[in-house]
């Protein structure tokens, strides 16, 4: 700006707004830098719940940076493996992941604690350990030593016990059963007889039509719908012990987040919150639709016997001993939240169970 042209503005606004204003624009830069993320999905776009809670993150971050802070967001397999998602983050290949924490537990078993373990954490002691009893702060912790970052970014809300091609009445029927099944539940299932496969969302029905697998569980009525698996295992069973609340996370490299303007931070954490609330809002709303669809469609519903739940809870209980006995961060993070559901149960029992058990009388009724 040319002497003659800043007094002229001085002489309409004065000279201190004049001064703020040239310097104003390179000021503003400085605090809102441009930044382009990547962010690899390891859930395809036809998921479009899972999916699409990071891609509310996307969005929200655009949009709350005035187009400034930019991640884009790609599906499982677009740049990197769908399961090797926090691989590519810990590497810095991309700076973001949208994926469960347990896809991972070949690399410590303490990776299925911050997304379920079998008889663990419904959906809300989920998000209440880890948003207000520290658990966010435990698995950051154990994450640092991989250079990631994580934050809430979904939970689905308790999910079905899968599908199989016969009837599964007591552990004998599990035995030699070969499954698709994530996280730490496949060494509990091994205990009980299954051979556990882990396999991408995007291949299971390819499996479990071609008889490479026998059974497979996913998510819930809506995805298993959208996946068709009804067309080739007709038995669905529930409810899934094994993830009684799944968290699904944002895996951010640590050096990245820690390199991001504070309020850049805030903004990303606030869409990641949005993001993961319209998660379980979305499947609660659509879940049962699906579900009474299914059965219009064939799809026969089964409980797991009460033999089956036993043996499995036992089977669970002694693979946390002895991962505990081996491994401290595993325990440090498990006994959290054991001591926490404790408390949250004696409570859940006597207002939300009483309260759902009583309605739940009344829709049986037909008088709800």
């Amino acid at each position: 700006m040319n002497r003659r042209t800043f007094f002229r503005q001085a002489g309409t606004m004065g000279v201190g707004a004049a001064a703020a204003t040239t310097l104003a624009a390179p000021a503003i830069a400085q605090e809102n830098p441009k930044i382009s993320w990547r962010m690899t999905s390891s859930f395809t776009k036809g998921l479009d719940i899972l999916f699409g809670a990071g891609q509310i993150v996307a969005d929200h971050v655009r949009e709350a940076s005035g187009g400034n802070f930019v991640i884009e967001h790609f599906a499982g397999g677009e740049i990197v493996p769908a399961l090797q998602a926090a691989d590519a983050v810990s590497a810095g290949t991309v700076e973001m992941a949208h994926t469960c924490a347990y896809y991972y537990v070949g690399k410590d078993p303490t990776f299925a604690l911050g997304t379920s373990i079998p008889f663990g954490l419904n959906a809300r002691q989920t998000n209440a350990w880890f948003n207000q009893a520290g658990g966010n702060e435990l698995l950051n912790e154990f994450l640092s030593g991989y250079n990631i970052h994580s934050i809430l970014l979904g939970n689905t809300g308790a999910q079905m016990g899968g599908w199989f091609r016969k009837e599964i009445n007591t552990i004998e029927d599990l035995k030699g059963l070969k499954m698709r099944i994530a996280g730490l539940t496949g060494q509990v299932m091994q205990k009980v007889g299954v051979t556990p496969q882990q396999i991408a969302g995007g291949d299971v029905y390819a499996a479990l039509e071609k008889g490479t697998i026998d059974a497979t569980e996913f998510v819930g009525p809506y995805d298993d719908q959208k996946l068709g698996f009804y067309k080739v295992a007709k038995y669905y069973y529930y409810p899934a012990w094994w993830e009684g609340g799944p968290a699904v996370h944002a895996f951010v490299n640590l050096e990245k987040y820690n390199s991001l303007p504070e309020h850049y931070k805030r903004m990303l954490n606030d869409a990641c919150a949005a993001g993961s609330a319209s998660m379980l809002e979305r499947y609660d709303t659509r879940n049962a639709t699906a579900l009474k669809e299914l059965v219009a469609e064939g799809a026969i519903l089964r409980p797991f016997s009460q033999e089956i739940l036993d043996a499995s809870y036992k089977a669970a209980m002694e693979t946390y001993a002895e991962i505990s006995a081996n491994n401290a961060a595993f325990k440090k993070i498990y006994d959290s939240q054991q001591a926490f559901k404790k408390d949250a149960y004696l409570w859940a029992q006597i207002a939300e169970y009483s309260y759902d058990t009583f309605m739940m009388i009344q829709q049986r009724n037909g008088t709800l």
